[in-house]
């Protein structure tokens, strides 16, 4: 039982089981999902397959973070509850107006290949002389032909191929999203409503800032600016200011000033370069000498140490408005935890464990992979690489998924104070896909307050939850 913000009684089915991939049609792996509907709905409803990043993590963050039936109780803005983890109805779920199917990839959640021994169900007995490696699925487009596979598979066995059909993914999922656009229209035959990227890295170019890089600097300064507001160390901007009218100042010194100033280097004339370098410094609230010594470039990383340095504080990467205290202010390098990403980790570990095990009673001895490092170092891309190949984009692939289907709506979304995967490199790459006025119109932009998990501040839940809605059929 689910209740809306109503407080409406809303009956939901929960299924939590393995869906078995094949290759060569011998069992090969096995994907675990959760899958919620509405009982007895009246209508034929439509369906969100949802999954996260990493790549190496599991859909719980999404699960219970932000879109499903329960999620883990936060403080005000996303803060960090003491443990132990408690999960509370989640009045924001989307299970309102979509069904719901949580998908955990291989090598996460309890998601794993089949082994000789295992017996994933009795249909599918696994040939006991084969015996196929989880690192196979450790692949760029393994990885999206599994989830292709797991997507045609759970339509047919749940009779869904005439609903409308959803895809949404977070940070590395919103590429996989992207590239799925493309990939299941056109080899699964499966037609999408809408794709959904939040958090997203679309163009891996862009997240490996160097000394000959403008773009990444540019997009990071946006969210950096907005984070310096945020804690009041603007001397530029005001906290209490609306964040439009933060961003409108921000963006036009980041695209006008600072872009031609990084882009010509040392060509610029000197009192013109340091004029650009004070207004950096201004901006980030950072000294100018910092600034200066990095010619107008500040990574993230850098700015997540620097700005709350006198109060012995560091920022989270993944969410510049997060604080943790640095254990070991005097050392040269930031050994301080990542407050976003390590400090989440024992709720939803905690959190979504409880889930099922216990509310869905999942009987497994398996250890639920919520993120696994192993996976994530052991990715790679398919086949045989050159040096010179480009990093790997997904922005060609929803071009063409907008071409093919003219219809499927793109929603994009990120949170202000992410520095990982900026809002303002979204931005930009969307003025940049050279799309018609009509496929235009299909783009679909929004960020909310709060980082890379932005779903964790009340509002921007709400907010979020309240923009997606406006999508569904």
């Amino acid at each position: 039982m689910w209740r809306n913000g109503d407080n409406e009684a809303v009956e939901v089915d929960v299924a939590a089981e393995w869906i078995v991939l094949r290759k060569k049609e011998k069992p090969a792996a096995e994907i675990f999902h959760t899958y919620y509907k509405v009982a007895d709905a009246k209508v034929r409803r439509p369906v969100t397959f949802v999954f996260n990043g990493g790549p190496g993590a599991a859909s719980a963050y999404l699960h219970i973070g932000g879109i499903g039936p329960q999620r883990v109780a936060f403080g005000p803005n996303g803060v960090m509850l003491p443990p132990p983890t408690r999960l509370v109805e989640n009045s924001e779920s989307w299970i309102e107006f979509t069904d719901l199917v949580f998908v955990d990839p291989v090598g996460t959640g309890f998601s794993r290949t089949i082994e000789p021994k295992e017996k994933p169900d009795e249909k599918d007995k696994p040939d006991p002389s084969k015996t196929v490696d989880e690192k196979e699925f450790y692949a760029l487009e393994r990885d999206l032909e599994s989830l292709g596979e797991f997507i045609e598979r759970f339509l047919s066995k749940h009779k869904l191929w005439d609903v409308p059909i959803y895809i949404a993914g977070e940070s590395y999922g919103g590429f996989r999203s992207a590239k799925l656009a493309r990939r299941l229209q056109e080899i699964h035959g499966v037609g999408l409503t809408a794709a959904i990227a939040i958090s997203p890295a679309l163009e891996f170019s862009l997240l490996q800032a160097n000394d000959y890089d403008v773009q990444s600097y540019v997009d990071q300064f946006c969210a950096m600016a907005l984070a310096a507001a945020y804690h009041r160390h603007s001397r530029v901007l005001k906290g209490d200011e609306p964040i439009e009218a933060q961003r409108e100042v921000i963006e036009a010194f980041a695209t006008g000033e600072l872009a031609h100033a990084l882009l010509i280097g040392t060509a610029n004339k000197q009192e013109v370069r340091q004029q650009v370098f004070a207004k950096v410094a201004d901006f980030l609230g950072l000294s100018e000498d910092l600034v200066s010594r990095g010619h107008g470039r500040v990574p993230f990383w850098r700015f997540a140490r620097e700005l709350l340095k006198s109060e012995q504080k560091t920022l989270s990467f993944y969410d510049a408005s997060v604080t943790a205290i640095d254990p070991f202010p005097d050392r040269e390098w930031n050994e301080a935890p990542e407050p976003g990403l390590a400090g989440s980790q024992r709720l939803f570990v905690s959190g979504i464990n409880h889930l099922l095990r216990s509310d869905l009673n999942v009987e497994t001895n398996r250890k639920y992979e919520i993120l696994n490092y192993d996976v994530n170092n052991e990715w790679k891309r398919d086949g045989k690489n050159h040096p010179f190949d480009a990093p790997a984009g997904a922005v060609d692939d929803l071009r063409y998924a907008m071409s093919v289907n003219p219809h499927m709506k793109v929603l994009i979304t990120h949170g202000y104070y992410d520095m990982v995967t900026p809002y303002f490199s979204s931005e930009r790459l969307a003025a940049q896909m050279k799309l018609l006025p009509e496929q235009r119109e299909n783009l679909f932009i929004q960020h909310f307050q709060g980082g890379h998990m932005f779903y964790t501040w009340d509002k921007s839940r709400a907010d979020f939850r309240d923009w997606v809605r406006e999508y569904y059929v």
